[in-house]
């Protein structure tokens, strides 16, 4: 059936609205020159947290930044309401770029990278030195981590009271990794806080940790009038800690220039994401050992050229034998 007559023009026809709008597209968008300079605390749900000069300020992402996501630690753009009045909403139009970036994925498999932790100058590994016991896979793959995104590592020993640190220690001596042994006495009466916090000075740290080691305590330590839910308990079959930290969260420390962000406890680490090419940048006594190595070369082959670097004597071979276990830890579980 005909729904017009035969002579009919443009103003006979019906034009059915479009549910996203008739406007033109453009390429072009707003530069917002007045836009406030921020920086992400923490993320939940949509909506993220900032802090803009002495406010804290609730905003959501501009739809004009499209897939891009903001994460704790991003310095961050904002226009809209900045007064932190509650019932209030800013929008982020633009993410700074990034000095560092720690990320992980869910496991070696997953092929999904999430980042925990943007600008951070540092990564705190907290491990309890029993009860929980020690990971060192675990530490191995944060360190990985560590190295790949941009980050300083620190070792926080936990619990040194119901366990020696000498064995660990000896582990990583050859890294030359700073270190901080704590004691729940020195964590109650305040000793450990005032330790750590001497490493943390003038730095963004970001903690990260195994359930039940007493990281988010030692945050409470650090941080006291901003006091997150204690630690859960540890259970005594799998010997793994309850989740008490849901969300990363940035807190500026007490009495010192530095922030530390608390992220939630993780079970595994997945470095799908790793290049392993990249670790050696960590390793400066080794890197120029690699110029003579094949193409592609894995640093764990019977033709790398650095076992005849550390033959001649440029490099300790305690060295190499470290980087060849970092770089080997994406081949093993996490529980090893």
């Amino acid at each position: 059936m005909r729904r017009y007559g035969k002579h009919t023009d443009e103003d006979d026809v019906r034009v059915r609205p479009s549910r996203k709008g008739n406007r033109p597209r453009t390429s072009l968008r707003p530069k917002h020159e007045d836009a406030a300079d921020g920086m992400v605390l923490t993320v939940d749900r949509g909506r993220l947290t900032c802090l803009v000069e002495d406010r804290v300020v609730m905003a959501m992402k501009a739809r004009e930044l499209g897939r891009k996501a903001a994460v704790v630690g991003d310095r961050v753009a904002l226009v809209g309401d900045l007064s932190g009045q509650k019932d209030t909403l800013a929008r982020i139009v633009r993410i700074a770029e990034r000095t560092s970036v720690l990320r992980r994925t869910a496991d070696d498999d997953d092929p999904f990278e999430r980042v925990v932790v943007a600008n951070a100058d540092q990564l705190a590994i907290v491990t309890a030195l029993a009860d929980p016991e020690p990971r060192p896979r675990l530490i191995d793959r944060c360190l990985v981590a560590a190295y790949d995104g941009g980050l300083d590592p620190l070792l926080v020993l936990t619990k040194s009271d119901l366990a020696p640190p000498d064995k660990l220690l000896e582990l990583y001596g050859d890294l030359d990794i700073p270190y901080v042994v704590t004691s729940r006495e020195e964590l109650e009466n305040g000793d450990a806080a005032d330790r750590v916090r001497e490493q943390l000075d003038g730095k963004i740290t970001a903690f990260v940790g195994h359930s039940g080691v007493g990281k988010t305590t030692l945050v409470n330590a650090l941080v006291p009038e901003e006091r997150r839910r204690s630690t859960g308990h540890v259970n005594a079959v799998t010997g793994r800690g309850r989740h008490t930290t849901t969300s990363a969260l940035a807190l500026p420390l007490t009495e010192s220039d530095g922030w530390v962000v608390d992220t939630p406890g993780v079970r595994s680490f997945g470095l799908a994401h790793i290049d392993p090419s990249r670790v050696i940048h960590a390793f400066p006594d080794l890197e120029p050992g690699t110029e003579g190595c094949p193409r592609a070369c894995g640093h764990d082959e019977p033709d790398c050229a650095l076992d005849e670097w550390v033959a001649a004597g440029h490099a300790d071979a305690a060295r190499l034998y470290s980087l060849r276990r970092l770089l080997s830890t994406r081949e093993r579980h996490e529980g090893d």
